[in-house]
Protein backbone atom coordinates (compact mmCIF):
# COMPACT_ATOMS: atom_id res chain seq x y z
CA UNK A 1 0.00 0.00 0.00
CA UNK A 2 1.42 3.59 -0.89
CA UNK A 3 2.10 5.92 1.59
CA UNK A 4 -0.92 8.34 1.86
CA UNK A 5 0.42 12.21 0.50
CA UNK A 6 3.16 10.32 -2.07
CA UNK A 7 3.00 10.73 -5.92
CA UNK A 8 2.34 7.01 -6.13
CA UNK A 9 -0.90 7.44 -3.19
CA UNK A 10 -2.42 10.27 -5.51
CA UNK A 11 -1.78 8.14 -8.14
CA UNK A 12 -4.52 5.21 -6.55
CA UNK A 13 -6.76 7.59 -5.59
CA UNK A 14 -7.04 8.82 -8.63
CA UNK A 15 -7.73 5.44 -10.20
CA UNK A 16 -10.37 4.40 -7.48
CA UNK A 17 -11.99 7.79 -8.55
CA UNK A 18 -12.03 6.69 -12.51
CA UNK A 19 -13.64 3.47 -11.45
CA UNK A 20 -16.49 5.30 -9.44
CA UNK A 21 -16.94 7.72 -12.43
CA UNK A 22 -17.14 4.78 -14.90
CA UNK A 23 -19.45 2.58 -12.60
CA UNK A 24 -21.85 6.06 -12.06
CA UNK A 25 -21.58 6.86 -15.91
CA UNK A 26 -20.89 3.94 -17.87
CA UNK A 27 -18.64 3.84 -20.63
CA UNK A 28 -15.80 6.59 -21.18
CA UNK A 29 -13.21 8.30 -23.35
CA UNK A 30 -10.33 9.43 -21.40
CA UNK A 31 -10.93 12.40 -22.35
CA UNK A 32 -14.50 11.94 -20.82
CA UNK A 33 -12.54 10.82 -17.51
CA UNK A 34 -11.03 13.86 -17.66
CA UNK A 35 -13.57 16.29 -17.65
CA UNK A 36 -16.00 14.45 -15.34
CA UNK A 37 -12.72 14.49 -12.64
CA UNK A 38 -11.33 17.67 -13.53
CA UNK A 39 -7.93 16.39 -13.97
CA UNK A 40 -5.94 16.58 -16.93
CA UNK A 41 -5.58 14.53 -19.77
CA UNK A 42 -2.25 13.35 -19.08
CA UNK A 43 -4.00 12.18 -15.32
CA UNK A 44 -6.36 11.17 -17.21
CA UNK A 45 -4.84 9.06 -19.17
CA UNK A 46 -2.42 7.58 -16.45
CA UNK A 47 -5.51 6.80 -14.77
CA UNK A 48 -6.60 4.64 -17.80
CA UNK A 49 -3.47 3.14 -17.94
CA UNK A 50 -3.21 2.03 -14.32
CA UNK A 51 -6.80 0.57 -14.22
CA UNK A 52 -6.05 -1.42 -17.11
CA UNK A 53 -2.93 -2.47 -15.40
CA UNK A 54 -5.08 -4.03 -12.70
CA UNK A 55 -7.01 -5.67 -14.98
CA UNK A 56 -10.31 -4.34 -13.95
CA UNK A 57 -11.32 -1.82 -16.77
CA UNK A 58 -11.42 -2.76 -20.51
CA UNK A 59 -11.79 -1.37 -24.07
CA UNK A 60 -15.16 -1.66 -25.07
CA UNK A 61 -15.25 0.47 -28.32
CA UNK A 62 -14.63 4.23 -29.80
CA UNK A 63 -16.73 7.36 -30.02
CA UNK A 64 -16.34 9.79 -32.90
CA UNK A 65 -16.20 13.58 -31.79
CA UNK A 66 -16.09 15.04 -35.02
CA UNK A 67 -12.90 16.05 -36.86
CA UNK A 68 -9.75 13.69 -35.85
CA UNK A 69 -8.92 10.22 -34.91
CA UNK A 70 -12.10 8.37 -33.02
CA UNK A 71 -11.28 7.91 -28.95
CA UNK A 72 -11.01 4.75 -27.39
CA UNK A 73 -14.18 3.97 -25.08
CA UNK A 74 -13.57 2.05 -21.77
CA UNK A 75 -15.81 0.19 -19.36
CA UNK A 76 -15.24 -1.48 -15.91
CA UNK A 77 -15.42 -5.31 -16.61
CA UNK A 78 -18.61 -6.79 -15.65
CA UNK A 79 -17.33 -10.21 -14.27
CA UNK A 80 -14.99 -8.74 -11.59
CA UNK A 81 -17.17 -10.21 -8.90
CA UNK A 82 -20.71 -11.28 -8.34
CA UNK A 83 -22.61 -11.70 -5.55
CA UNK A 84 -26.10 -13.56 -4.58
CA UNK A 85 -29.00 -12.47 -3.02
CA UNK A 86 -31.11 -14.71 -1.04
CA UNK A 87 -34.33 -14.76 1.03
CA UNK A 88 -35.45 -17.66 3.48
CA UNK A 89 -39.39 -17.77 4.24
CA UNK A 90 -41.63 -20.16 5.27
CA UNK A 91 -42.63 -20.84 1.47
CA UNK A 92 -39.25 -21.28 0.66
CA UNK A 93 -35.76 -19.75 -0.86
CA UNK A 94 -35.65 -17.06 -3.48
CA UNK A 95 -32.41 -16.22 -5.19
CA UNK A 96 -30.65 -14.23 -7.75
CA UNK A 97 -27.19 -12.95 -9.00
CA UNK A 98 -26.01 -9.61 -8.53
CA UNK A 99 -23.21 -8.00 -10.53
CA UNK A 100 -21.50 -4.66 -10.71
CA UNK A 101 -24.19 -3.07 -13.10
CA UNK A 102 -26.71 -4.14 -11.06
CA UNK A 103 -28.12 -6.22 -14.72
CA UNK A 104 -31.56 -8.21 -13.86
CA UNK A 105 -30.90 -11.92 -13.30
CA UNK A 106 -33.81 -14.45 -13.18
CA UNK A 107 -34.83 -15.49 -9.67
CA UNK A 108 -34.50 -19.06 -8.97
CA UNK A 109 -37.32 -20.36 -6.47
CA UNK A 110 -37.48 -23.45 -4.38
CA UNK A 111 -40.50 -23.86 -2.53
CA UNK A 112 -40.52 -25.34 0.80
CA UNK A 113 -41.99 -28.91 0.47
CA UNK A 114 -39.81 -28.71 -2.74
CA UNK A 115 -36.34 -28.63 -0.23
CA UNK A 116 -37.33 -31.85 1.46
CA UNK A 117 -37.21 -32.96 5.50
CA UNK A 118 -32.87 -32.43 5.36
CA UNK A 119 -33.01 -29.28 5.19
CA UNK A 120 -29.94 -26.67 7.21
CA UNK A 121 -28.81 -23.28 6.59
CA UNK A 122 -25.69 -24.59 4.70
CA UNK A 123 -28.13 -26.54 2.53
CA UNK A 124 -30.86 -24.06 2.33
CA UNK A 125 -28.26 -21.59 0.85
CA UNK A 126 -26.06 -23.29 -0.96
CA UNK A 127 -28.83 -24.72 -3.11
CA UNK A 128 -30.08 -21.07 -3.38
CA UNK A 129 -26.34 -19.49 -4.77
CA UNK A 130 -26.29 -22.75 -6.88
CA UNK A 131 -29.82 -22.47 -8.02
CA UNK A 132 -28.91 -18.61 -9.03
CA UNK A 133 -25.65 -19.52 -10.46
CA UNK A 134 -27.03 -21.69 -12.59
CA UNK A 135 -29.84 -19.64 -13.85
CA UNK A 136 -27.69 -16.70 -14.62
CA UNK A 137 -25.37 -19.11 -16.59
CA UNK A 138 -22.37 -17.52 -14.21
CA UNK A 139 -20.02 -20.05 -12.96
CA UNK A 140 -20.18 -20.49 -9.44
CA UNK A 141 -16.13 -19.69 -8.53
CA UNK A 142 -17.12 -15.64 -9.56
CA UNK A 143 -19.41 -15.61 -6.56
CA UNK A 144 -17.55 -13.14 -3.56
CA UNK A 145 -20.10 -12.24 -1.69
CA UNK A 146 -23.69 -13.70 -0.56
CA UNK A 147 -26.42 -11.44 1.45
CA UNK A 148 -29.46 -14.02 3.22
CA UNK A 149 -32.85 -12.51 4.41
CA UNK A 150 -33.69 -14.31 7.13
CA UNK A 151 -37.41 -13.90 9.18
CA UNK A 152 -35.43 -13.94 12.69
CA UNK A 153 -33.35 -10.59 13.98
CA UNK A 154 -29.49 -11.24 13.93
CA UNK A 155 -27.07 -10.39 17.14
CA UNK A 156 -23.92 -8.87 15.05
CA UNK A 157 -22.11 -9.69 18.92
CA UNK A 158 -22.63 -13.15 18.92
CA UNK A 159 -23.85 -14.57 15.50
CA UNK A 160 -27.29 -16.17 16.69
CA UNK A 161 -30.83 -15.64 15.24
CA UNK A 162 -33.49 -15.11 18.10
CA UNK A 163 -35.78 -17.52 15.98
CA UNK A 164 -35.59 -20.57 13.45
CA UNK A 165 -39.30 -21.29 13.75
CA UNK A 166 -39.77 -20.48 9.89
CA UNK A 167 -36.69 -22.29 8.84
CA UNK A 168 -36.76 -26.38 9.80
CA UNK A 169 -33.00 -27.94 10.56
CA UNK A 170 -31.57 -24.20 10.83
CA UNK A 171 -29.20 -23.81 13.99
CA UNK A 172 -29.74 -20.60 15.58
CA UNK A 173 -25.84 -20.66 16.52
CA UNK A 174 -22.89 -19.13 14.56
CA UNK A 175 -24.86 -18.88 11.68
CA UNK A 176 -22.42 -16.53 9.21
CA UNK A 177 -19.47 -18.44 10.04
CA UNK A 178 -22.00 -22.02 9.28
CA UNK A 179 -22.45 -20.26 5.57
CA UNK A 180 -19.24 -18.47 5.48
CA UNK A 181 -17.85 -22.36 5.68
CA UNK A 182 -20.29 -23.94 3.22
CA UNK A 183 -20.01 -21.65 0.64
CA UNK A 184 -16.06 -19.87 1.17
CA UNK A 185 -16.95 -16.36 0.47
CA UNK A 186 -18.04 -13.44 2.38
CA UNK A 187 -21.77 -13.76 3.73
CA UNK A 188 -23.58 -11.26 5.41
CA UNK A 189 -27.12 -12.47 7.39
CA UNK A 190 -29.71 -9.53 7.97
CA UNK A 191 -33.28 -9.60 9.11
CA UNK A 192 -35.90 -9.70 6.19
CA UNK A 193 -37.66 -6.53 7.25
CA UNK A 194 -34.91 -4.76 7.39
CA UNK A 195 -33.19 -5.66 3.73
CA UNK A 196 -37.07 -4.64 2.62
CA UNK A 197 -37.00 -1.31 4.17
CA UNK A 198 -33.93 -0.67 2.56
CA UNK A 199 -35.51 -1.47 -0.87
CA UNK A 200 -38.19 0.65 0.08
CA UNK A 201 -35.45 3.35 0.42
CA UNK A 202 -34.05 2.75 -3.05
CA UNK A 203 -37.74 3.48 -4.66
CA UNK A 204 -36.30 6.95 -4.46
CA UNK A 205 -39.88 8.06 -3.11
CA UNK A 206 -38.69 9.20 -0.10
CA UNK A 207 -36.77 12.39 1.21
CA UNK A 208 -32.72 11.62 1.74
CA UNK A 209 -33.04 13.10 5.34
CA UNK A 210 -36.66 11.34 6.13
CA UNK A 211 -37.49 8.52 8.80
CA UNK A 212 -39.86 6.04 7.85
CA UNK A 213 -41.53 3.47 9.61
CA UNK A 214 -41.90 -0.11 7.66
CA UNK A 215 -44.32 -2.09 9.02
CA UNK A 216 -44.34 -5.96 7.54
CA UNK A 217 -47.58 -7.62 7.94
CA UNK A 218 -47.57 -11.71 7.05
CA UNK A 219 -46.73 -14.73 9.01
CA UNK A 220 -46.34 -12.39 11.64
CA UNK A 221 -45.34 -8.37 12.09
CA UNK A 222 -42.59 -6.75 11.69
CA UNK A 223 -40.87 -3.57 11.84
CA UNK A 224 -37.83 -1.26 10.20
CA UNK A 225 -37.12 1.83 10.97
CA UNK A 226 -34.58 3.84 8.39
CA UNK A 227 -33.49 7.53 9.74
CA UNK A 228 -31.71 9.06 6.21
CA UNK A 229 -30.76 6.13 4.68
CA UNK A 230 -29.57 4.20 7.85
CA UNK A 231 -31.42 1.43 9.43
CA UNK A 232 -31.66 1.19 13.20
CA UNK A 233 -30.48 -2.96 14.18
CA UNK A 234 -29.84 -1.84 17.93
CA UNK A 235 -27.21 -3.17 20.01
CA UNK A 236 -28.48 -7.45 19.65
CA UNK A 237 -30.02 -6.58 16.04
CA UNK A 238 -33.45 -7.22 17.61
CA UNK A 239 -34.59 -3.74 17.25
CA UNK A 240 -38.25 -3.60 15.33
CA UNK A 241 -39.19 -7.22 16.67
CA UNK A 242 -42.50 -5.48 17.96
CA UNK A 243 -44.09 -8.95 17.52
CA UNK A 244 -43.70 -9.93 21.59
CA UNK A 245 -45.33 -6.28 22.69
CA UNK A 246 -48.05 -6.86 24.66
CA UNK A 247 -51.50 -5.75 23.96
CA UNK A 248 -52.70 -3.14 25.75
CA UNK A 249 -55.84 -4.42 27.72
CA UNK A 250 -59.46 -3.10 27.11
CA UNK A 251 -58.48 -0.75 24.09
CA UNK A 252 -60.31 -3.32 21.61
CA UNK A 253 -62.82 -4.95 23.83
CA UNK A 254 -63.15 -7.60 26.16
CA UNK A 255 -63.54 -10.54 23.30
CA UNK A 256 -60.00 -9.92 22.20
CA UNK A 257 -58.04 -12.67 24.10
CA UNK A 258 -54.56 -11.80 22.15
CA UNK A 259 -51.38 -11.52 24.35
CA UNK A 260 -49.38 -9.98 22.07
CA UNK A 261 -49.00 -8.03 18.63
CA UNK A 262 -47.88 -11.37 16.91
CA UNK A 263 -51.68 -12.89 18.32
CA UNK A 264 -53.19 -9.86 17.25
CA UNK A 265 -52.17 -9.66 13.98
CA UNK A 266 -50.70 -12.48 12.57
CA UNK A 267 -51.64 -15.41 10.25
CA UNK A 268 -53.51 -16.96 12.48
CA UNK A 269 -55.69 -13.89 13.71
CA UNK A 270 -56.60 -12.92 9.91
CA UNK A 271 -57.90 -16.27 9.44
CA UNK A 272 -60.15 -15.90 12.70
CA UNK A 273 -61.33 -12.44 11.65
CA UNK A 274 -62.27 -14.07 8.26
CA UNK A 275 -64.43 -16.87 9.85
CA UNK A 276 -65.52 -14.44 12.48
CA UNK A 277 -66.97 -12.25 9.59
CA UNK A 278 -68.24 -14.93 7.42
CA UNK A 279 -65.54 -13.82 4.60
CA UNK A 280 -63.14 -16.61 4.43
CA UNK A 281 -62.34 -19.71 6.50
CA UNK A 282 -58.40 -19.41 5.05
CA UNK A 283 -57.74 -15.50 4.81
CA UNK A 284 -54.23 -15.47 4.75
CA UNK A 285 -54.31 -18.48 2.41
CA UNK A 286 -56.00 -16.48 -0.05
CA UNK A 287 -53.90 -12.86 0.57
CA UNK A 288 -50.87 -15.68 -0.58
CA UNK A 289 -52.59 -16.41 -3.53
CA UNK A 290 -52.85 -12.61 -4.54
CA UNK A 291 -56.44 -11.85 -3.32
CA UNK A 292 -57.42 -8.53 -1.60
CA UNK A 293 -58.77 -8.48 2.07
CA UNK A 294 -62.60 -8.08 2.01
CA UNK A 295 -64.16 -4.66 3.67
CA UNK A 296 -65.66 -6.92 6.47
CA UNK A 297 -62.05 -8.26 7.57
CA UNK A 298 -60.12 -4.87 7.08
CA UNK A 299 -62.91 -3.22 9.81
CA UNK A 300 -61.62 -5.23 11.99
CA UNK A 301 -57.77 -5.70 11.65
CA UNK A 302 -57.33 -2.00 10.80
CA UNK A 303 -58.12 -0.71 14.30
CA UNK A 304 -56.15 -3.77 15.18
CA UNK A 305 -52.79 -3.00 13.36
CA UNK A 306 -53.15 1.02 15.05
CA UNK A 307 -52.11 -0.78 18.23
CA UNK A 308 -49.09 -1.69 15.97
CA UNK A 309 -48.31 1.62 14.53
CA UNK A 310 -48.97 3.73 17.88
CA UNK A 311 -45.98 2.48 19.41
CA UNK A 312 -44.02 3.15 17.08
CA UNK A 313 -45.40 6.77 16.63
CA UNK A 314 -44.82 7.29 20.28
CA UNK A 315 -40.97 6.24 20.29
CA UNK A 316 -39.60 7.11 16.67
CA UNK A 317 -42.45 9.44 15.31
CA UNK A 318 -41.37 8.85 11.71
CA UNK A 319 -42.68 11.03 8.54
CA UNK A 320 -44.00 7.89 7.34
CA UNK A 321 -45.61 4.82 8.40
CA UNK A 322 -45.33 1.87 5.44
CA UNK A 323 -47.35 -0.86 5.46
CA UNK A 324 -45.23 -4.41 3.43
CA UNK A 325 -45.44 -7.90 3.54
CA UNK A 326 -48.09 -9.86 1.94
CA UNK A 327 -51.19 -8.47 4.44
CA UNK A 328 -49.95 -4.90 3.90
CA UNK A 329 -50.20 -5.40 0.03
CA UNK A 330 -53.52 -6.60 0.19
CA UNK A 331 -55.10 -4.25 2.31
CA UNK A 332 -53.71 -1.53 0.14
CA UNK A 333 -54.42 1.91 0.40
CA UNK A 334 -58.05 1.30 1.95
CA UNK A 335 -55.82 -0.58 4.97
CA UNK A 336 -53.88 2.72 5.25
CA UNK A 337 -56.50 4.84 5.30
CA UNK A 338 -58.51 3.05 7.95
CA UNK A 339 -55.69 2.27 10.15
CA UNK A 340 -54.97 6.11 9.85
CA UNK A 341 -58.26 6.90 11.20
CA UNK A 342 -58.09 4.50 13.78
CA UNK A 343 -55.21 6.10 14.89
CA UNK A 344 -56.63 9.36 14.63
CA UNK A 345 -59.49 8.36 16.87
CA UNK A 346 -57.56 7.09 19.64
CA UNK A 347 -54.07 9.48 20.02
CA UNK A 348 -52.72 12.53 18.87
CA UNK A 349 -51.25 11.72 15.83
CA UNK A 350 -52.05 12.03 12.35
CA UNK A 351 -48.98 10.23 10.25
CA UNK A 352 -48.83 9.27 6.51
CA UNK A 353 -49.39 5.79 5.93
CA UNK A 354 -48.92 4.59 2.87
CA UNK A 355 -48.89 0.32 1.10
CA UNK A 356 -45.12 -0.21 -0.34
CA UNK A 357 -44.12 1.49 -3.48
CA UNK A 358 -41.86 -2.31 -3.85
CA UNK A 359 -43.01 -4.53 -6.55
CA UNK A 360 -41.61 -8.35 -5.91
CA UNK A 361 -39.74 -9.63 -3.66
CA UNK A 362 -39.06 -6.59 -1.24
CA UNK A 363 -36.41 -8.68 0.78
CA UNK A 364 -34.68 -10.06 -2.77
CA UNK A 365 -34.42 -6.48 -3.83
CA UNK A 366 -32.98 -5.24 -0.51
CA UNK A 367 -30.46 -7.83 -0.54
CA UNK A 368 -29.38 -6.79 -4.19
CA UNK A 369 -29.21 -3.63 -2.70
CA UNK A 370 -26.97 -4.10 -0.99
CA UNK A 371 -24.44 -6.47 -2.39
CA UNK A 372 -24.69 -3.64 -5.16
CA UNK A 373 -22.96 -1.18 -2.94
CA UNK A 374 -20.59 -4.09 -1.38
CA UNK A 375 -19.21 -5.50 -4.76
CA UNK A 376 -18.86 -1.79 -6.16
CA UNK A 377 -16.68 -1.15 -2.92
CA UNK A 378 -14.88 -3.93 -3.58
CA UNK A 379 -13.78 -3.48 -6.94
CA UNK A 380 -12.76 0.45 -6.01
CA UNK A 381 -10.80 -1.03 -3.12
CA UNK A 382 -8.99 -2.88 -5.76
CA UNK A 383 -8.59 0.07 -7.77
CA UNK A 384 -6.75 1.58 -5.02
CA UNK A 385 -4.14 -1.46 -4.29
CA UNK A 386 -1.70 -3.04 -5.77
CA UNK A 387 -2.12 -5.80 -8.19
CA UNK A 388 -2.36 -9.24 -6.39
CA UNK A 389 -1.43 -12.75 -7.78
CA UNK A 390 -4.59 -13.46 -8.27
CA UNK A 391 -5.44 -10.39 -10.83
CA UNK A 392 -1.96 -10.80 -12.30
CA UNK A 393 -3.18 -14.26 -13.23
CA UNK A 394 -6.59 -13.30 -14.63
CA UNK A 395 -5.15 -10.68 -16.71
CA UNK A 396 -2.75 -12.88 -18.36
CA UNK A 397 -5.26 -15.64 -18.84
CA UNK A 398 -7.30 -13.21 -20.46
CA UNK A 399 -4.44 -11.78 -22.49
CA UNK A 400 -3.75 -15.17 -23.58
CA UNK A 401 -6.99 -16.04 -24.72
CA UNK A 402 -6.69 -12.83 -26.72
CA UNK A 403 -3.58 -13.79 -28.22
CA UNK A 404 -5.20 -17.17 -28.98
Amino acid sequence: MAVRGTPSWLGDQNAAMALRLLLDHGPLSRNGLGELSGLSKPTAAQMVARLVEKGLIEAVGETSAGRGPSATLYDVRNDLAYGVAVNVDQEGVRSTLVDLRGTPFPVAERSASGLGGRRSAARDVAGAVLGACESAEVPLADVRQVCVGVPSSVDPRSDELSSVQAMPGWSRKSIRHQLEEALGCAVRVDNDVNLAAVAERGTGAIGAEATFALLWVGYGIGLAVDVAGTVLRGASGGAGEIGNLPVPRGVLGPDVAAVDLEDLLGAAALDRIGRDTGASPHTFEDVLGGAPLPDAVLDVFAPRLAQGVIPVLGVVDPELVVFGGPVGRAGGERLAARTRAAIRDHTRWDPRVETTGVTGDAVLHGARSVLHERLRADVTRRAGAAVSEEDRSRIIRTNLRGIN
